[in-house]
């Protein structure tokens, strides 16, 4: 009964995370950030991590730490810094479909890391239910990426983005095996967001991006609040979902999040569709069907 409570706990957090992903997207178009993308990230990422830290504080004062800080310290490196500057360092020399696209294949780099690492179960049913979920991503993207481009003549940006990908993947997984430990979420989250921050604020004062900081106006402080309160909704969720269910399994819900993005930019923004991004909608949410009643279980070995 408690494993139950556990995995349908982390199935929901793992599904809020992709709405609010999804979320990001046309709000994002809606407060649109005019503002260098290093430091923009960077600052996002230091309030975020501070929040986490008061989080933690408030709720484990007297916890300690329970894994190796080695593993701590990829978490930030990985995840919170290197990632963060080449994702938008491909995206400055991509589309942004396609950049989109990429970023959505994480869930297949986690299967794989999870299943080698962590030595996660990944089932017949889940292998299969992702394939769909990976078809109907590309329907739904297909006009923004034109796969035989995509595959037959990448960019370097393209490159970046799936090297910033899978470094996420690499380090989701080294978070999930921190928290196996015991390594509380909400110190974890606070690890990745604030540490990651500091080297990537370090960078960009290193770079002369001092006055891109300073010279905010109250439009981008608005909208930097905004994007910052989105993003601090995923990382709070993502976690928490990680902490109680299979790596694989939450990121392969995450493959939701196109859905939520594609239905609230018809809603809000009145931007066009075709039936066939529908049918892919339709397999993503078959799909995270299948996948949501997957038990998360380790291999037999």
């Amino acid at each position: 009964m408690i494993n139950m409570k556990r995995e349908v706990k982390g199935t929901i957090f793992a599904i809020l995370a992709a709405i609010i992903s999804g979320f990001s997207i046309p709000i994002n178009k809606i407060f649109v950030v005019n503002l260098d993308p290093l430091v923009f990230t960077a600052l996002r990422s230091l309030v975020i991590g501070i929040a986490f830290f008061v989080i933690f504080h408030f709720s484990h004062k007297h916890a300690k730490i329970k894994t190796n800080r080695k593993y701590l310290a990829l978490i930030a490196i990985i995840g919170g810094a290197i990632a963060f500057l080449l994702f938008f360092t491909g995206l400055k020399l991509t589309t942004a479909g396609r950049g989109a696209f990429l970023q959505k294949t994480m869930p297949i780099y986690i299967a794989i890391f999870a299943f080698l690492f962590l030595k996660e179960r990944i089932s017949k049913k889940h292998l299969y239910s992702l394939l769909l979920m990976i078809i109907g991503m590309i329907i739904i993207f297909y006009s923004d990426i034109i796969p035989t481009q995509l595959w037959l003549n990448p960019s370097l940006g393209d490159f970046l983005v799936i090297i910033a990908t899978v470094l996420w993947a690499l380090e989701s997984v080294i978070a999930r095996k921190v928290m196996i430990k015991g390594e509380n979420n909400f110190f974890v989250s606070f690890v990745r967001m604030f540490f990651g921050g500091i080297i990537l604020f370090a960078l960009a004062l290193f770079l002369g991006k001092y006055d891109a900081l300073i010279s905010l106006n109250s439009q981008q402080i608005i909208n930097v609040s905004v994007s910052t309160i989105i993003l601090f909704g995923y990382v709070f969720f993502w976690y928490l979902s990680l902490k109680l269910i299979n790596a694989s399994k939450a990121s392969s819900l995450l493959l939701i999040a196109p859905v939520i993005s594609l239905l609230l930019g018809i809603i809000i923004l009145k931007e066009p569709f075709s039936s066939i991004q529908l049918i892919g909608s339709a397999l993503i949410l078959i799909g995270a069907y299948f996948v949501s009643n997957i038990k998360s279980e380790l291999q037999n070995i």
